[in-house]
């Protein structure tokens, strides 16, 4: 399984953004309890230091480090004051800036997921298979690992969106994204290639394996209006070899596709899956 990818739900789409809100807001009351503690403890002093001269005063005393006592009295206390009101601005200074500095980090964030996923299966798009397809070419190249790229286009979609409307093909396109995910490991990956069309890349993955991803693939149904429909696919696949480039992979498991999708609209051929 393959939950790490799992198609974004409307409940969970800006996951991102409210964790940073989150933290925000959590830093913002420890920040507030901490200078609301420091103004406290100033306070504090700045009484225990007005009781100390009426203390002296009481006593007889006119003078404190050679002021006159009232005076001194007045200048400390209108230093705490002043002391404490600055650290209160600067307080609230801080958190615009923690507040601007947020919204800069959630705006990455948005663009980072627009650039990295699919915004209405959840699953990853394809600038970002192709930037990873090419990166683990060239890792099984040096290190002779074993790689599938398997492309898969759901039949008949069109009329999927003529019979029932287009909110109901994008929601065939969000439970067929779920049943990739769920289809396929940690360290694979399922990728929205276009429209219809999706991309399965499984590494450490021999065309022998790919009947078991596959296996579970079968039997993709939705329901519809409180009708089960039944809603089957075409696929077409390439294992790496050494030499192969992203184009000639892409090319043959296109051309794969092709040639499957159209045997399964010929009622005298079947589909031939890897065993």
């Amino acid at each position: 399984m393959n939950p790490s990818i799992a198609p974004i739900t409307s409940n969970d789409a800006d996951h991102g953004v409210a964790e940073i809100r989150s933290n925000l807001r959590r830093a913002e009351r420890r920040a507030l309890w901490m200078w609301g503690n420091a103004v406290i403890i100033i306070l504090s002093l700045a009484a225990l230091l007005v009781s100390f001269s009426v203390s002296l005063y009481l006593k007889g005393a006119k003078t404190i480090f050679g002021w006159d006592l009232s005076l001194a009295v007045r200048v400390l206390v209108g230093l705490v004051l002043v002391f404490t009101a600055h650290m209160i601005y600067q307080h609230f200074r801080l958190r615009t800036i923690q507040k601007e500095l947020a919204e800069q980090q959630i705006e990455a964030e948005v663009f980072r997921r627009l650039a990295m996923y699919d915004p209405l299966t959840g699953l990853h798009n394809r600038r970002f298979a192709e930037q990873r397809l090419r990166a683990e070419i060239a890792r099984s190249e040096r290190r002779g690992l074993s790689m599938t790229v398997v492309l898969l286009d759901l039949n008949d979609f069109k009329k999927i969106n003529d019979g029932y409307g287009h909110l109901v093909g994008d929601y065939v396109l969000k439970e067929f994204a779920k049943c990739l995910s769920h289809a396929t490991r940690g360290s694979d990956l399922a990728v929205r290639w276009a429209g219809d069309e999706f991309m399965l890349l499984l590494l450490d993955c021999e065309v022998e394996q790919l009947a078991v991803v596959l296996k579970r693939l079968e039997g993709f149904t939705v329901v519809v209006h409180g009708k089960t429909l039944a809603v089957s696919f075409s696929l077409g696949w390439k294992a790496f070899e050494p030499g192969d480039s992203f184009e000639g992979l892409i090319e043959k498991a296109d051309r794969d596709l092709y040639t499957h999708k159209a045997a399964a609209k010929s009622p005298k051929e079947s589909l031939t899956v890897p065993v």
